[in-house]
């Protein structure tokens, strides 16, 4: 019962609207994180909405000559 209840919630969460998905929010330079971003970065988009957040630099790393 307990394994049924946690993939209704996986699917509850990978079905809502403005949910993007870890692949997506990784390939665009973000990193997903539980609760709140860290200082230095900001909200981009929802790994999983509402927990999980896909968190973006605030300025993007230049690479060096």
């Amino acid at each position: 019962m307990g394994i049924l209840v946690l993939v209704f919630i996986f699917i509850s969460l990978t079905q809502h609207g403005d949910a993007h998905g870890p692949e997506s929010c990784n390939h665009g330079g973000g990193l997903c994180r539980v609760g709140t971003c860290i200082s230095g970065e900001y909200l981009a988009q929802y790994c999983f909405e509402p927990i999980i957040l896909c968190c973006k630099n605030l300025s993007p790393a230049n690479p060096e000559s």
